[in-house]
């Protein structure tokens, strides 16, 4: 048997929602950046060393997710299709942004990096568009659907609300603010969306719980751009206590989702957790209860993150992963 023959039948089934690991481990990296007044060089060295990890699983990925669009583009087509997974695809586009974000944050501005930002914010932007036009095309040829309203919806959103995090010290004020304001905009919209959708037809399905985590995601990172704009560190403290509440909400889910097989879309805890974290962190000097709060935060969001590593070993080694959607 050769290796392709025995790699191809689980790569089938690698799908975009695989780089979530990546979002995640990146954004826990700048959670420890973050950490590095309050803990000093050993936080950032845990940061270089964890962002390492996540580039690495980056370009690992993106091969595997290549070489499976070109063994089984009827796989790839699927999962543009469908009204939850389709969304799933700008997590690629975030990884790369988040990239260029700890690049730029562990390593200094530089060519590299702004390279890496730039092509990613257009693609990024692009896969916004892409995602919001399906809602064009009527509810009979995967456009707008009720039940595909879901909180994976809002991942291209938070691809945008990111972007000023590495745009700012790369030069590119304008652009950031840009992309920031679309991205900000969308947010208040689709979360409309998704409390009338859970109104309408109820809760995601038990296998999709996770996702609920996703809301926390875009508050804490409108607040984190807010204060790399230098606005008023009121604001971004305003969306601290708005993604401290989406986590508060989230967790009422966690029982029933706990009481779920793990399976990858539990990653959507990880990024979320680390951007909330990271929020904390940047807004402790400015008193409680962020700097009370803000190592706790930082610790259980690394328990998290390697529990999360530690299941996707496990579900590697028992095959319980990559295999058809339920």
């Amino acid at each position: 048997m050769t290796p392709t023959t025995q790699i191809s039948p689980t790569l089938k089934f690698l799908g975009p929602q695989w780089f979530a690991i990546v979002m995640g481990l990146a954004g826990l990296a700048l959670a420890w950046s973050a950490a590095a007044t309050k803990m000093g060089p050993a936080a950032e060295w845990v940061a270089r060393g964890t962002g390492g990890l996540a580039a690495l699983l980056f370009l690992g990925l993106l091969v595997l997710f290549s070489r499976r669009g070109r063994l089984y583009p009827e796989a790839l087509n699927a999962d543009l299709l469908h009204p939850v997974r389709h969304a799933y695809i700008a997590t690629i586009t975030i990884s790369m942004i988040l990239l260029a974000t700890l690049g730029t944050t562990l390593l200094g501005p530089s060519i590299v990096w702004a390279s890496l930002w730039l092509i990613a914010c257009v693609l990024q932007l692009a896969v916004t568009v892409w995602v919001l036009s399906r809602w064009l095309r009527g509810n009979t040829s995967g456009g707008f659907q009720w039940p595909g309203i879901t909180p994976v919806l809002i991942i291209p959103v938070v691809g945008n609300v990111l972007v000023p995090l590495a745009g700012v010290p790369l030069g590119q004020h304008e652009w950031a603010a840009v992309q920031f304001g679309i991205g900000a905009f969308q947010w208040p919209v689709l979360m409309a969306l998704i409390f009338m959708r859970i109104g309408v037809h109820g809760l995601w399905p038990d296998r999709l719980l996770p996702t609920a985590f996703i809301t926390v995601a875009p508050a804490a990172l409108i607040g984190l751009s807010l204060l790399r704009f230098e606005t008023a560190p009121a604001l971004a403290q305003g969306c601290w206590g708005i993604a401290l509440f989406f986590l508060l909400w989230s967790a009422q889910v966690l029982k029933q989702m706990l009481a779920q097989p793990f399976s990858m879309v539990w990653w959507a805890l990880s990024f979320p957790l680390a951007a909330f974290a990271a929020l904390t962190l940047k807004l402790a000097p400015t008193g409680q209860p962020f700097s009370f709060l803000a190592m706790p935060v930082l610790a259980l969001t690394t328990l998290v993150i390697a529990a999360l590593c530690l299941l996707t070993v496990r579900g590697l080694q028992r095959g319980t992963l990559l295999l058809p959607e339920p």
